[in-house]
């Protein structure tokens, strides 16, 4: 096992034996640019201050001798020797570049579970290659010919090795995509996929107090980035504050439970807003978040829910000191349609 240090950070990452630092780097949430993946484009190309390394085979259009002599390096395939490996990354660099959407990608429902009254929660395997994702992002998904036209739900798990997607998908009476989903999909079906789209993922090189708020299937994309989060060991208080209107609109208390078991940093705080219950907040968020969280000043805020919800929440965490290059937000329209990642911030895959 040795060491990745990122400088001037100062941010460390494991890397096992027999491991890539593209790859290290990569398991531990970093998105160091790359493209081929073989030592030919350069993209992953990085000065290495301090630490030995075996650089593999690489072409010489990819990295120079003379680069090679000052210190620079191709991380796909390269492998650490020594203990600690430095290597020059700044956050810039660090910020994650999205992989470009693919159209149609064929998945099969392995499961579907009642989550509230309204919603419902999809379980679904592809049948190819695994779709590569940030936690955070979002799919479209419809069926023409059972006049569902496609539309925009979030991805409500980190990435997994088989690929598994999980959607939570609210009941909208006049949406045909939302009732199609409730009323016709089943299990064991196939159905198509496209994406991922959307940038709701924020920069995994800061490492700051996060407080995450969330409203209804707002809940997807938030439960996507802290199980991402706290899978890769983050260290920094992880508070989700979650609003529904009764106790039958709450869900996931469970894995919220876990969560709070598992991971002493993290802390769950569902409110009520038409109903009150012992143990828990009464009242919207931005109603009760300055008794909760009086200085946001140096978190990370994330908000997943309405447009009316998350201006609300923005507004209220601006109040509390929270800064607009701190604040990550995802609001939902009935008809929504995807946004697609300007090509400065895609990377191939």
């Amino acid at each position: 096992m040795s060491r990745i240090r990122l400088h001037p950070s100062g941010r460390e990452v494991e890397c096992a034996s027999g491991d890539t630092v593209l790859g290290a780097l990569e398991k531990a949430g970093y998105a160091l640019p790359n493209n081929c993946r073989a030592g030919a484009c350069g993209e992953c190309k990085v000065k290495v201050v301090s630490g030995n390394f075996d650089q593999g085979m690489v072409l010489d259009m990819a990295l120079s001798q003379d680069e090679r002599t000052q210190g620079f390096g191709l991380m796909c395939m390269a492998k650490p020797l020594s203990e600690e490996l430095v290597i020059e990354w700044g956050t810039e660099d660090a910020k994650p570049k999205l992989f470009p959407p693919r159209e149609n990608q064929r998945f099969v429902v392995t499961d579907r579970i009642p989550r509230t009254p309204r919603i419902v929660e999809l379980r679904l395997r592809p049948v190819g290659p695994a779709m590569r994702f940030w936690p955070g992002q979002y799919i479209t998904l419809g069926n023409e010919r059972d006049g569902a036209p496609a539309r925009c739900y979030s991805i409500a798990n980190a990435p997994r090795p088989d690929g598994e997607i999980v959607l939570q998908v609210t009941r909208v009476d006049e949406g045909q995509t939302s009732l199609w989903v409730h009323d016709k999909l089943g299990i064991g079906e196939l159905v198509k996929l496209s994406g991922p789209y959307g940038t709701f993922i924020g920069d995994p090189a800061v490492e700051s107090p996060v407080l995450c708020l969330a409203a209804g299937s707002g809940l997807a994309p938030i439960l996507s980035l802290a199980e991402a989060a706290l899978r890769r060991g983050y260290r920094k208080p992880v508070d989700l504050v979650f609003s529904a209107r009764e106790r039958s609109d709450l869900y996931d208390g469970g894995l919220m439970k876990y969560w709070e078991t598992k991971h002493r940093n993290f802390t769950y705080r569902p409110t009520l807003t038409r109903e009150t219950c012992d143990g828990m907040l009464h009242g919207r968020i931005p109603e009760v978040l300055a008794k909760q969280f009086p200085d946001l000043s140096r978190h990370s805020v994330f908000v997943a829910g309405s447009p009316a919800f998350v201006a609300d929440c923005v507004a209220a965490a601006k109040a509390l000191g929270a800064t607009d290059e701190m604040i990550h937000t995802e609001g939902y329209f009935g008809q929504a349609q995807p946004q697609t990642a300007p090509q400065s911030h895609l990377t191939p895959y």
